[in-house]
Order: structure tokens, then C-alpha cells, then sequence
């Protein structure tokens, strides 16, 4: 799942078939302008060893002012902890966000691609390697930072889809069912069995 999506921002070249973006051949974008236009989120972080500022304003996005960053860690609901930081969004954040928690590292890059606000947004997975309080904060970042874009989510966690216009479902590397939520659980196959079962863990849990 995560080869087949990263062929969007062209980390990966399809062996076979077209990729199309509103109409037109991933290949006939310049790569810069294809990439400028995607944010991506995903379940390995990538933070380096700076400010929390600096890890949000990142690239071309450098220049953006401070006040613009606080916007973005706010809607990522990240402020809550970089403002208890001895420097607040100043505050350096170790090797690879290593000062901070899973949570808190995935709620920089959130900010991130709140402030980027491209118009193609890819989660992979967001939310698989957190604490369920840091899933909950999280989610709530995802969902300030999914509407009025074109979002694709990858997730085992069937919670995070449920209000996808879309859903595929793979299995072994085939879609083996395609439909929103309602659909998939009426048609009671693949879906509405790894639902169920969810929904009896999260129960028991």
C-alpha cells in the first residue's frame, strides 16, 4: 500500500498502467511543481535536530513568519505541550525529534503540512505507532487538516476511513472491494470483517 501510493509524488515509477493527475500524466509535471502541490504524512517521522519551529517551516517553507507557525501548531493541536518547552516553538527538538514523544513528533510534521496546505494531502499510516490518548490528539489534527483537499489514507485502523468518500480494500496486493463505509459493511465481505473485529477489540479494550 505505501509503494502504491508514494507513486504519486513519484518516489516510486509504475512498472506498468498511467498515473493521472486531474487528467494529465504524473511524468508531464515538472517534478518540483508535482511535489509542491502533495504534503505527506507518515508513519516514520522526518524531523531533524533543530528548532520545533524550524521543523515546521521547513524547505520553502522557511521564510514563513512566526506567527504563521503558531497558526499551524495550533491546528495541529501541538501548542499544548511546545508551549510548556523551555523556549517554547524555539525550544530544540534533538535527532530526529528525539526529545519528544511519538505523539508529539507526529504532531510537528502535522503542523507541517497544515502550514504547507497543499492541495494533495497522502497519510500512511499516521497513527499506527501511537498510545491511544496520542491517537485521539492526533486524529483531531487529521481531521482540522483533511477537508478541501484530496486526501489518500492508508490505515489498518479502520476508524481513520470511515468517512472516506472512497474506500479500497487490498489483499494481497489486489483490490478486492471498493465503496464508502455503508457499501463495504452492507456487501458484509473483507471490510465489514476486519470492521467487526476492530469494533470488538476497541471493546474490549
Amino acid at each position: 500500500k505505501t509503494s502504491l501510493v508514494r507513486m504519486v509524488p513519484r518516489f516510486y515509477e509504475p512498472s506498468s498502467g498511467h498515473i493521472t493527475l486531474d487528467g494529465v500524466e504524473l511524468h508531464d509535471y515538472r517534478m518540483a511543481d508535482l511535489r509542491r502541490q502533495i504534503a505527506l504524512v507518515g508513519q516514520k517521522v522526518m524531523l531533524f535536530d533543530g528548532s520545533v519551529a524550524a521543523n515546521v517551516a521547513y524547505g520553502e517553507l522557511a521564510d514563513v513568519p512566526g506567527e504563521g507557525v503558531r497558526q499551524a501548531l495550533d491546528a495541529a493541536y501541538a501548542s499544548e505541550f511546545v508551549d510548556k518547552l523551555s523556549d517554547g516553538a524555539e525550544t530544540g527538538i534533538g535527532t530526529k525529534g528525539g526529545r519528544l514523544s511519538g505523539g508529539q513528533r507526529q504532531r510537528l510534521v502535522i503542523a507541517r503540512a497544515i502550514l504547507k496546505d497543499a492541495p494533495i494531502l497522502i497519510l500512511d499510516e499516521a497513527t499506527a505507532a501511537l498510545d491511544n490518548e496520542s491517537e485521539r490528539l492526533v486524529q483531531d489534527a487529521l481531521q482540522r487538516l483533511m477537508p478541501d483537499r484530496t486526501t489518500l489514507v492508508i490505515a489498518h485502523r479502520l476508524s481513520t476511513i470511515e468517512h472516506a468518500d472512497q474506500v479500497l480494500v487490498l489483499d494481497q496486493g489486489r483490490v478486492v472491494e471498493q465503496g464508502n463505509h455503508a457499501e463495504l459493511m452492507a456487501a458484509n465481505g473483507v471490510y465489514a470483517h476486519l470492521h467487526g473485529m476492530q469494533f470488538r477489540e476497541r471493546r474490549g479494550a
